[in-house]
């Protein structure tokens, strides 16, 4: 089947913002950056949300809540992919570490940004 085509002057809907945090902070942990990288980029975001220009605190708590609740779960399937490493693959081993490490920062920082909001 063929993929269909926008029609002329269409643009696709804009991403959910929590849907497009989510995206950013998935492509950090694919590059394999620090875990305080990933914090400080759960900061820039929740400050994104709160700076848009007529912000409300009630939209933006619920963004962050969805936020950590997807982060939550991404903690729990990393942390099964490092408990169900091949051993013999030390690359494997590695990888799912530091993908954890990034992830466990992400949830920390989201949570914290719970807690002060």
């Amino acid at each position: 089947m063929a993929p269909r085509r926008q029609a002329a002057g269409r643009r696709p809907a804009p991403a959910r913002p929590v849907d497009a945090a989510l995206q950013r902070l998935l492509a950090l942990v694919a590059k394999g950056v620090q875990p305080t990288r990933m914090a400080r980029e759960v900061e820039v975001i929740v400050a994104e949300w709160h700076g848009t220009p007529g912000a409300d605190p009630a939209e933006t708590r619920q963004r962050l809540d969805e936020l950590a609740e997807q982060v939550v779960a991404g903690v729990a399937d990393a942390e099964e992919q490092v408990s169900d490493a091949d051993s013999s693959e030390p690359a494997a081993v590695k990888q799912a570490g530091l993908t954890l490490a990034a992830l466990l920062a992400t949830r920390d920082a989201t949570l914290r940004a719970l807690a002060t909001r």
